[in-house]
């Protein structure tokens, strides 16, 4: 079918294709007209990406994150705050409603439910593109009334949005408020321990009295070894005192009496030779010179030997000092250890208190943090703009309406039309003719009220002469 024949068609058949149009925009318009109007209202939210979350205390890392925006929908989309609506708005205690769902549900389930169910239906809400606004729309018959519920759908929203913020908050607070109470029992328990150990042991400052007894033990050990060596060289003289080489200790020498006797010694050694050489053996000076000679010479070794016991009895000293000295330093050094242990024993005590404490201290953070944030009364949410009352109806759109019903009923025309064609295909044009018969038009006869116009031939004429021209080629 090519646009000749097309318009053949639309020719010889448009009054059915005006009927139906007619009937479609004329139908368009009185449902138009007819049609109870309905008011869309619109609020909106906007979720604060850079403000922390009260609970979280953390900022959302390289912004919202779409996952988010679609929780939140889903949020203002569920019965949790459908059911939050009806009970704000108090709409159960209206007696109309009450009727309206004993009508509508037989008094069957709960009429939270059916308001709620009834409400969602009429509810849109779409995000922004590129923004982290949230429009929330409602569509009523009543301008008001679709604003009111707009608005109450975003306030029951941010209600929702804060108890689920907080209730965790309160489930947290209650269990680290019995963590707090059994970190204090521990706590005060160690103290105690600790406490009752300090009392029994005598303990004031450990490390300070464990300082003083350790340089108390060095100083003792210096004293033993000091006295080890004074006892070691004690005995050494002793020895050498009752040797023969008395007389050449340096005690003995160092003597003021035995220096003087040896000095006296030698003076009547001196003199008995002189009074030997010149009167003799037998002379009485020379036998009375040797007679003192000899009791120097015993009074010598008296003396020699008292220095010796003198020796005997400072090594005796020394080794007594020295057995006292050791025995107070392996006192002092068991004391010591003693003391280590009983710092060590303490310092496990001291050790317990702090890792008590320290857990009480962590647990009251949370515990304040927690009780903190269950008293919070704001989000990462807020209202951007309320919903107000609409003037103009969205719906019908009278306009938009007319315009499809002509695109439609012109679309439904033709295609009728051709339907009604293929149906009943009739001859309305030479082409036609060509078809049915497949034999070649060999000529045209003009309509009875074909007619030149101005001296020119019409479009039938010419067709005819085209038709006999292709007849004619053939």
């Amino acid at each position: 079918m090519n646009f000749v024949q097309f318009l053949a068609i639309l020719r010889a058949r448009y009054k059915l294709a005006l009927g139906v149009f007619g009937v479609i925009v004329l139908v368009a318009l009185v449902l138009s007209l007819v049609w109870p109007k309905s008011y869309t209202a619109s609020a909106s939210v906007v979720i604060d990406a850079s403000k922390p979350d009260p609970l979280a205390a953390v900022l959302y890392p390289g912004g919202m994150n779409p996952s988010v925006i679609a929780t939140q929908i889903d949020v203002i989309q569920s019965d949790r705050v459908a059911f939050k609506v009806v009970r704000n708005l108090k709409l159960t205690e209206n007696p109309q409603i009450r009727e309206q769902w004993q009508d509508a549900t037989k008094g069957e389930g709960s009429i939270e439910q059916w308001l709620g169910t009834v409400f969602q239906r009429a509810l849109d809400v779409k995000p922004s593109r590129e923004s982290n606004v949230v429009t929330v729309t409602y569509k009523a018959a009543d301008p008001k009334f679709a604003a009111a519920l707009a608005n109450a759908f975003v306030q029951a929203y941010l209600e929702t949005n804060i108890e689920m913020k907080v209730e965790p908050a309160r489930l947290y607070s209650s269990f680290f408020d019995q963590r707090a109470k059994e970190a204090r029992d521990v706590l005060e328990k160690a103290q105690s321990r600790l406490s009752e150990f300090q009392k029994e042991k005598g303990i004031i400052a450990t490390d300070e009295r464990l300082d003083v007894e350790n340089a108390r033990l060095t100083e003792l050990s210096s004293q033993y070894v000091g006295l080890q060596s004074l006892a070691s060289d004690s005995v050494s003289r002793q020895a050498a005192a009752r040797g023969n080489g008395a007389d050449r200790m340096q005690e003995v020498l160092n003597n003021p009496l035995i220096a003087g006797l040896k000095a006296d010694q030698a003076r009547l050694e001196a003199k008995l030779q002189e009074l030997t050489a010149k009167l003799g053996d037998k002379n009485p000076q020379v036998i009375e010179t040797r007679a003192n000679l000899a009791e120097l010479k015993t009074r010598i070794d008296s003396e020699t030997v008292k220095v010796g016991s003198s020796l005997g009895i400072a090594n005796s000293i020394n080794q007594q000092r020295a057995g006292e000295i050791k025995a107070q330093l392996e006192a002092q050094r068991a004391k010591v250890l003693q003391m280590k242990a009983v710092r060590d024993d303490g310092a496990v005590l001291v050790r317990d208190v702090e890792n008590a404490q320290r857990t009480y201290d962590q647990v009251m953070t949370r515990l304040n943090q927690s009780t903190m944030e269950s008293l919070a009364t704001q989000s990462n949410v807020s209202v951007l703009s309320q919903a107000v009352a609409p003037i103009t109806p969205t719906s019908p759109r009278l306009t938009l309406n007319m315009a499809v019903a002509v695109f439609a009923g012109t679309l439904l025309a033709v295609a009728l039309v051709i339907a009604m064609e293929m149906l009943d295909r009739r001859v309305r044009s030479a082409e036609d003719v060509a078809q049915a018969v497949a034999l070649p038009v060999l000529g045209v006869l003009p309509s009875p009220t074909a007619r030149r116009l101005f001296g020119k031939a019409t479009s039938a004429n010419l067709m005819q002469q085209r038709l006999l021209g292709q007849a004619s080629g053939k």
